[in-house]
């Protein structure tokens, strides 16, 4: 997460469970022991969900002074069998996902993170699948902001369920988001990218980035292929500053 630079701040990690509308939700909480956060951040993980990389980027994201908290999608499938999905077993199951529950836990992580906070907004941000909910939880209502990466904007057909919307269905009721793309990144197509612009011509506060040469997943994981550590920096500077920390 190297491309991600500490902020000033001392904080404090901790991986527990919460409970939220009787499932057992697990999550990463950071926030900073130094003084209380000015800003709350929800971030919405990728399709491998909770694991070491999230531990160290929340941690990251709290020493810029905010309360971060982190939950996993797929809280819905016991711990057991969850921890032997692989990707390939994880993408079949995305269709099972729900909307309202993605949206309840999302809002439960903002719950416990905004404990810590005095000041500031609350936002969300996600990565991958976590983008591709992003778009959607940001037309809640419950965020001030909103960053999806290299998030879905159409549905996947091998994901289609009866629970899960459109994310340009719901677009033009979105926070102010700041939408971040690779340029060559199959997932999020120009075509895509250009339909999110013109649904977004007009509103006030919406921004869209594109990095020519970013693949899927170029920013958030420095282990994988796709890493690119300058547009990953410079996104992240831009995501802190949207989000209200920098």
């Amino acid at each position: 997460m190297a491309a991600l630079d500490e902020g000033p701040h001392h904080v404090r990690v901790v991986s527990e469970a919460i409970e939220i509308d009787g499932t057992h939700v697990d999550i990463i909480a950071a926030a900073p022991d130094d003084g209380p956060a000015r800003g709350t951040l929800v971030v919405i993980p990728d399709i491998l969900g909770l694991r070491p990389l999230f531990d160290d980027l929340c941690r990251r994201l709290a020493t810029h002074g905010l309360s971060v908290c982190a939950f996993e999608p797929f809280a819905h499938i016991p711990d057991h069998e969850r921890a032997q999905l692989d990707i390939p077993a994880r993408l079949t199951r995305v269709r099972e996902l729900r909307d309202d529950h993605i949206l309840e836990w999302a809002s439960g992580a903002a719950d416990r993170a905004e404990v810590d906070t005095q000041v500031g907004a609350t936002s969300v941000i996600g990565f991958c699948m976590g983008g591709y909910f992003c778009f959607k939880v940001a037309a809640s209502g419950r965020f001030a902001n909103a960053v999806p990466f290299y998030g879905m904007v159409r549905t996947p057909e091998p994901w289609r369920g009866e629970r899960l919307r459109e994310p340009l269905d719901t677009i033009r009721d979105t926070c102010p988001t700041l939408a971040i793309f690779g340029g060559k990144d199959p997932w999020t197509p120009p075509a895509d990218v250009e339909a999110l612009r013109e649904a977004w011509a007009g509103l006030p506060g919406h921004e869209i980035a594109v990095y020519p040469e970013g693949e899927h997943g170029f920013v958030h994981d420095p282990t994988r292929p796709s890493h690119r550590e300058a547009d990953a920096a410079d996104a992240w500077r831009r995501t802190l500053a949207f989000c209200g920390a920098a």
